[in-house]
């Protein structure tokens, strides 16, 4: 009689881990996190501790890559774009260097910058425009987009596209070469808004080459090659990419890494967390620092 209620407890304790092996009663499993918290945690990340991150920031891509396998392909590439463009980025001084190609498959992205009260353009934008027209005038062939919006204060209906393209058309570059975005306000929109337009009129362009004020070469570069990667129909198929700048070298001016990773998670759709990024009251998920 012992024997046999032994053998029984032997069988139902044998039973249950069975059905606990296979059901996954043993170990609950954590919860999988959605693609845009993943994103977020690896910019922040970077942008607050740059190299310092990378083994993180891998970890973040491996569980991107369980969620969402395209995503990860996708900021992967964003990443290598960011890291290059802190690190090794040329730079080229008031002109587009020799070897792009003079017909409208290039585009130059002339970034624009905010607008006196009156609507008056800054000296630093029109410097600016002076590189952007040595470079049409060496590539005489290649369109021109004016992106930037109404940031006038005392002038509602001045834009900066529009007083760039003024001044370009003033100083001798065709109507029919200037694009005028004129709708952003930050330069992640000058790079979603300027897609919307290039790609729905301009099917053509191919390559991009960014001009703007030499300490923001680097974000305009990463922003417009990332909103290319994220716009693609697939991982890696881009239709357009940053190709080369040029830039006027300011006297002063910077832009932080964390004003960088803010525009990235504005361009991947998160618009009130990047708005607390650029005006510094994130709080960084309270992250230790890395060691």
């Amino acid at each position: 009689m012992y024997n046999g209620r032994k053998g029984l407890i032997l069988f139902l304790v044998l039973a249950v881990a069975f059905v606990c092996l296979f059901s996954g009663c043993s170990r609950k499993a954590e919860p999988s996190r959605e693609s845009h918290e993943i994103i977020e945690e690896l910019v922040v990340d970077y942008g607050k501790y740059g190299s310092e991150a990378d083994d993180r920031v891998a970890e973040l891509l491996k569980e991107l890559k369980t969620v969402d396998a395209d995503a990860a392909k996708r900021w992967t590439d964003i990443m290598t774009i960011w890291k290059t463009a802190c690190t090794d980025l040329k730079v080229n001084d008031r002109v587009l260097p020799d070897g792009l190609p003079d017909t409208d498959e290039l585009c130059i992205v002339a970034l624009g910058f905010q607008l006196s009260p009156d609507g008056s353009m800054r000296d630093e934008l029109i410097e600016r425009l002076k590189v952007v027209a040595a470079s049409a005038e060496k590539y005489p062939h290649a369109l021109i987009i004016c992106t930037g919006g109404p940031t006038a204060s005392g002038n509602s209906k001045a834009t900066e596209a529009g007083k760039m393209a003024e001044w370009l058309m003033q100083n001798g570059i065709a109507s029919d070469r200037i694009i005028v975005e004129d709708r952003s306000l930050t330069t992640a929109q000058n790079a979603i808004y300027s897609y919307d337009i290039l790609k729905a009129r301009y099917p053509q362009v191919r390559q991009l080459a960014i001009v703007s004020s030499d300490y923001h070469i680097a974000t305009g570069t990463l922003l417009f090659g990332a909103e290319a990667i994220l716009r693609a129909d697939k991982a890696g198929k881009e239709t357009m990419r940053v190709v080369s700048n040029a830039a006027w070298n300011a006297p002063s001016g910077s832009l932080s890494s964390m004003f960088q990773a803010g525009a990235l998670i504005e361009l991947s759709g998160d618009i009130d967390t990047a708005y607390e990024i650029y005006y510094d009251t994130y709080d960084i998920h309270e992250l230790a620092p890395l060691h």
